[in-house]
């Protein structure tokens, strides 16, 4: 049965208000419920569709830090309890990375996460993790598909990271806009 709406000639459905993904990629070993708020509330100010929690697999960390990280499963219990306490449908926590319980390149991550969700992208990263993103080979293959939003200024910003400035900026600086 076909369900006939009609409507005034001329009409154009409202644009899309909500776009974009904002990928939050950390360990979240040492990222706070006051952290996962304030990335909540750049996901609300900058209209973002969806924020995607990325939690990394122990392996994953040890390659790219070598800090001890507590398991998993732990930390990933942690985003959901937060994501439930908070009450929003546009959060996600992303398990892909616990399901292959190994070491993940990032570029492997970024395509699963590009695959899976809708552009444009936002990668939300730590300076720690900026600096390391931009210590990768592929990372000029990626800046120019993603844009960096930091959670604060690096002290020692990489060199590809001072290079590519235009391509990132710091959600402190966005938030006095």
């Amino acid at each position: 049965m076909r369900n006939n709406i009609q409507v005034p000639f001329g009409y154009e459905p409202p644009a899309e208000r909500e776009k974009g993904t904002l990928l939050f990629y950390d360990s979240f070993e040492e990222i706070t419920e006051e952290e996962l708020d304030q990335a909540l509330a750049l996901l609300e100010r900058r209209s973002f569709a969806q924020l995607v929690l990325y939690p990394l697999h122990e392996e994953t960390v040890r390659r790219m830090s070598r800090k001890p990280v507590t398991p998993y499963y732990k930390r990933e219990d942690a985003l959901h309890d937060w994501r439930r306490s908070r009450g929003s449908s546009q959060v996600t926590v992303e398990g892909w990375d616990g399901k292959r319980k190994k070491y993940t390149p990032m570029d492997s991550a970024l395509r699963f996460l590009a695959e899976k969700y809708p552009a444009p992208y936002f990668l939300y990263l730590t300076p720690e993790m900026a600096n390391a993103f931009a210590s990768f080979s592929s990372f000029e293959e990626w800046i120019t598909r993603v844009r960096l939003i930091l959670t604060e200024e690096p002290v020692q910003p990489h060199s590809r990271l001072t290079q590519f400035s235009h391509r990132w900026e710091t959600a402190a600086a966005e938030g006095s806009r």
